[in-house]
């Protein structure tokens, strides 16, 4: 395998006191020129040397996290603990991704955003401003969660098992996805009523 990148000999220490290394890119590729140096790494593993992943700028990836594919981590962002960033995902700006927290196919998350736990945030999903997604919470879809939003996901109920997401808008407005629908709370109990009146899972 031909690597994209090395570790340098430049370091920085985390406030755990633990070193991370400047990355150098050594073959051209997607985000980055031969020669180029890029963000912080603790390890090898932590990036991909396949595809066009990559971490520039004076973003930090560390612990057991991992940017794999044709993901890109970059401005200050850090990504830590056991997190995983891949597919097409982005993670910019202020942003944290720790714990087991997953962001993949094409979502973005930047600002002073927050994702950890068990959090996911996929499709092409929008976390940023100083919003928060965490504990088993899913965002997905073309979901855009800014800001101070809450928010939670329920599963293991209805016909399909479906994951179900509410959150609350910038418009102060509680709204719902479950499989392709997206509405208000009101939208979602009419539909429910429509499909499944009569049925246990109306009930649920």
């Amino acid at each position: 395998m031909e690597k994209k990148f090395i570790l340098t000999d430049k370091f920085i220490v985390n406030a755990f006191g633990v070193k991370l290394f400047q990355i150098k890119c050594i073959n051209s590729f997607r985000f980055a020129e031969e020669g180029e140096l890029g963000g912080y790494i603790e390890k090898e593993n932590n990036l991909s040397q396949f595809g066009n992943a990559w971490v520039s700028d004076n973003a930090w990836v560390s612990d057991n996290a991992r940017v794999s594919d044709n993901a890109w981590v970059y401005g200050n962002a850090r990504v830590y603990g056991d997190a995983q960033v891949y597919d097409n995902a982005w993670v910019s700006g202020d942003a944290r991704v720790f714990g087991d927290a997953r962001v993949f196919d094409n979502a973005w998350v930047f600002g002073n955003a927050r994702v950890f736990g068990d959090a996911r945030v996929y499709g092409n999903a929008r976390v940023y401003g100083d919003a928060q997604v965490f504990g088993n919470a899913r965002v997905y879809g073309d979901a855009r969660i800014q800001n101070d939003n809450q928010h939670c996901g329920f599963d293991c109920f209805g016909s399909c098992n479906r994951h179900t997401h509410a959150y609350l808008t910038k418009d102060n407005k509680v709204e719902i996805t479950c499989g392709c629908f997206r509405g208000s709370i009101a939208d979602f109990e009419k539909r429910v009523e429509e499909t499944h009146k009569g049925t246990i899972y109306e009930k649920q």
